[in-house]
C-alpha cells in the first residue's frame, strides 16, 4: 500500500486522470460509449514512437548529437544558444519530453561551476525551446500526435498553421540567450560509446516502420505490433524505458471524455465555452490541467480544431503546469547540487509569461482569436 501510495504520490497527472475517469461514472454509467471514446490508433502510434525514442536514446544517439554541436563552444552564452537551437529542433522529431530529457542533464554537466542564474536561464529557455519548437510537427508532442492520428488534423497543417508563431518564438529565444553571461565553459569530454550495430539496425527500421504509420502508409496497429515484436526479441530491456504512465493517462482521459460526452449538461456547457473562443478557452485550460488534458478533454466540443491546436501549443507556455515537458525540466533542474526551486520558478513564470503574451497579441494580429 506504502508503495502504491508513492506512486499516485510522483505521477500526479496519472492520479488526477484516474479520479477524473472513475468520476465520470458517476454522471453517466460505463459502458460500450466507453470503448469506443479509447482511440486505440493514437495509443498504438505514441507506444510505437515512444519506444523507438527510447532506443535511439539509450544507444546515446541524442548524446553524441548534443555534443557534436556542444563540443567546439567555450563560452557559456554560445553553449545556451546551441542548446535552445538543439531542443528546438530535436523536439520536432523526438518530442518535447525527450529533447528535454537528454538535453537538460548534458546542460547541467556543462555548466557546472556557473551561476545559478545562468543555470537556470538556461534551462529555462531550453524549456520553452522544446514547448515551441514541438509545435511544428504532429510528432513534437502527444497533443498533436492525437489531433493528427484522429484525422482531425492532416500532416502539413501543423507547419502551415505554426510557422510564423515559431519564426517568432525561435527569434526571442535566441535574444534571450543574451541574458547569460559570457563566461567560459569547463571543458569535458562527452560520452562517445560506441553505438551496437544490431540496435542501430532495428531502431533503423522500426523508425521507419513507425514513422510510415505516421504518414497513414501503414496502420497504427501494424506499427505498435511490429516494434513490440522487434523489442521483445532482440531488446527486451528497453520496454522498461517506455512511458506506460503516460499512456494510461491517455487511457483515463479518454474514458472521462467518453463520459462526459454522454452527460448532456456538460456536453452543452463546453460546447458553449468553446463556441466563443476556442483558442482562448484551451490555452487557458491548458494552465490549470496542462495542454495535453486539455486537448482531450476539449476536442470534441469544437469543429474549429486549428484553433484548438493552436491554443493548446501556445498555453505549453505560462504556468509551470501548462506543459508536462516543463515539469521534467523543473525535477531534472532541482535535482541538482545546489538548485534554487524558488528562483527557477521567478525566472520560469517571467520568461513564459512575457512569451506567452508575445505569441497571444501575434495570433490576434493574424485573425486566429
Amino acid at each position: 500500500m506504502r508503495k502504491l501510495l508513492a506512486f499516485f504520490k510522483k505521477e500526479i497527472v496519472f492520479t488526477v486522470a484516474l479520479a477524473a475517469a472513475l468520476l465520470s461514472f458517476l454522471l453517466v454509467p460505463p459502458g460500450m460509449h466507453t470503448l469506443r471514446g479509447i482511440d486505440t490508433t493514437t495509443l498504438f502510434m505514441l507506444f510505437a514512437l515512444m519506444t523507438v525514442v527510447a532506443g535511439l536514446r539509450r544507444m546515446g544517439l541524442f548524446d553524441r548529437l548534443g555534443a557534436a554541436m556542444t563540443g567546439r563552444i567555450r563560452s557559456l552564452r554560445g553553449l545556451t544558444l546551441a542548446l535552445v537551437v538543439a531542443c528546438f529542433f530535436l523536439s520536432m522529431v523526438a518530442t518535447n519530453d525527450v529533447a528535454l530529457i537528454t538535453l537538460v542533464p548534458f546542460t547541467l554537466l556543462l555548466m557546472r561551476g556557473a551561476s545559478q542564474k545562468d543555470v537556470i536561464l538556461a534551462v529555462v529557455l531550453e524549456t520553452m525551446a522544446a514547448n515551441l519548437g514541438s509545435m511544428v510537427t504532429p510528432i513534437g508532442n502527444p497533443q498533436n500526435l492525437y489531433l493528427y492520428s484522429s484525422g482531425q488534423l492532416a500532416l502539413m497543417d501543423f507547419p502551415r498553421l505554426t510557422w510564423p508563431y515559431a519564426l517568432v518564438s525561435f527569434a526571442l529565444l535566441a535574444l534571450g540567450t543574451l541574458l547569460i553571461s559570457r563566461g567560459g565553459v569547463a571543458a569535458t569530454e562527452a560520452e562517445t560509446r560506441q553505438i551496437p550495430r544490431r540496435q542501430a539496425v532495428l531502431y533503423g527500421v522500426l523508425g521507419v516502420v513507425a514513422l510510415l504509420a505516421v504518414a497513414k502508409v501503414v496502420p497504427a496497429w501494424v506499427a505498435a505490433v511490429c516494434v513490440l515484436a522487434g523489442t521483445l526479441a532482440w531488446d527486451r530491456p528497453i520496454l522498461k524505458q517506455v512511458d506506460f504512465v503516460l499512456l494510461g493517462t491517455f487511457v483515463c482521459f479518454f474514458v472521462f471524455v467518453a463520459g462526459i460526452k454522454e452527460c448532456a449538461p456538460v456536453r452543452t456547457w463546453l460546447e458553449s465555452l468553446m463556441a466563443q473562443s476556442p483558442l482562448v478557452v484551451s490555452l487557458l485550460t491548458s494552465q490549470v490541467i496542462s495542454n495535453v488534458p486539455a486537448c482531450l478533454l476539449l476536442s470534441p466540443f469544437t469543429t474549429q480544431v486549428e484553433a484548438l491546436m493552436l491554443g493548446v501549443n501556445l498555453g505549453g507556455l505560462g504556468t509551470l503546469v501548462a506543459s508536462l515537458a516543463s515539469l521534467i525540466s523543473f525535477k531534472l533542474y532541482g535535482a541538482a547540487d545546489g538548485a534554487k526551486k524558488g528562483r527557477f520558478m521567478l525566472w520560469f513564470t517571467v520568461l513564459n509569461v512575457a512569451m506567452l503574451a508575445v505569441l497571444v497579441v501575434l495570433a490576434w494580429l493574424m485573425g486566429a482569436m
